[in-house]
């Protein structure tokens, strides 16, 4: 299982980026996929989950903490087997890498454990 992220940089605050998650090995469709963020020396966050559920139609539910539910969109392709994490006012607290996470099925709000994790991708809000 491979998880690549990519979209990340540097943007002023107030911008916007999308930043994708792609597998090869494993299928997102009925496991739950996640973005996390850290800084060096803080603990990872959770910034968004997603689950789909389906075979020629699918159902997504999403999970965004109240705090960056405003500005930050989570979605699936599945399809492409890509999952995006749209950021919007970026704020110079935004800044941290960027990974995508993905589980074997499904755990009670997309918060149990991630089995496969991608190398992550710089975020810098300036």
């Amino acid at each position: 299982v491979q998880l690549v992220e990519s979209g990340g940089g540097s943007v002023q605050a107030g911008g916007s980026l999308r930043l994708s998650c792609t597998a090869s090995g494993y299928t997102f469709n009925e496991n739950c996929v996640g973005w996390f963020r850290q800084v060096p020396g803080k603990e990872r966050e959770r910034v968004a989950r997603i689950y789909s559920r389906g075979r020629s139609s699918y159902t997504y539910t999403t999970y965004i903490p109240d705090s960056l539910k405003d500005r930050f969109t989570i979605s699936q392709d599945n399809a492409m087997n890509t999952v995006y994490l749209q950021m919007n006012s970026l704020k110079p607290e935004d800044s941290a890498m960027y990974y995508c996470a993905a589980s074997d099925g499904y755990t009670t709000d997309c918060k149990g454990t991630y089995n496969y994790w991608g190398q992550g991708t710089q975020v810098t809000v300036s």
